[in-house]
């Protein structure tokens, strides 16, 4: 859920383990009138697979894996609604993580692509006191409306995966504010 740390989970391990690059889920909502009308209308609307562009970050996604560089970086201004590009190019990228609250759904489309999940168990209040402090920095938001948001978020990020049926996958961990984290690594970059 947001605020339980993925981006800097990804960040770590891109430190670690060079030649890596990180597509956030952030940069990836849709744009234009429509999420414009969206987003000032529907609760949640960040939250809620409505407003992820899946067909943008595929197209990176299978350029960067067919061709192991990336040309630019997406980001999202959540104030303007829109994406801004910047060249960045990074060459010889070996893996690629995809990180945030749409995850899990986007790795359904991999097919047959190698991939591991790593999914953050982190307390609701732990959470919230992350997020509340990125939108008051980030994204311009009160204190209050900062609050409300996250608490809306976790309703709806729960609510979606409240009946899923996690099947043994080994290419599947677990993280707690306990986990050791090199154990994992050692596991995954093996």
């Amino acid at each position: 859920p947001s605020g339980s740390g993925k981006t800097t989970l990804s960040n770590k391990l891109i430190k670690k383990n060079k030649n890596g690059f990180v597509l956030s889920t952030d940069n990836y909502y849709k744009t234009g009138i429509i999420s414009r009308l969206l987003s000032k209308y529907l609760k949640g609307y960040f939250d809620r697979n409505i407003s992820f562009d899946y067909k943008l970050l595929k197209k990176d996604l299978n350029f960067i894996l067919k061709n192991g560089i990336s040309t630019y970086q997406r980001s999202y201004d959540f104030e303007k609604k829109k994406i801004k590009n910047f060249l960045y190019e990074i060459n010889n990228i070996n893996f690629v993580i995809v990180e945030g609250i749409f995850a899990e759904e986007f790795s359904r489309t991999l097919n047959n692509q190698k991939y591991f999940f790593l999914e953050l168990k982190i307390n609701k209040n732990e959470c919230m006191n992350r997020v509340v402090e990125r939108d008051l920095r980030e994204r311009g938001k009160t204190q209050k409306q900062a609050e409300n948001d996250f608490l809306q978020s976790w309703d709806i990020y729960h609510e979606k995966f409240k009946n899923k049926i996690i099947k043994n996958n080994p290419n599947r961990f677990i993280i707690t504010n306990k986990t050791n984290i090199g154990h994992i690594l050692k596991k995954v970059f093996k």
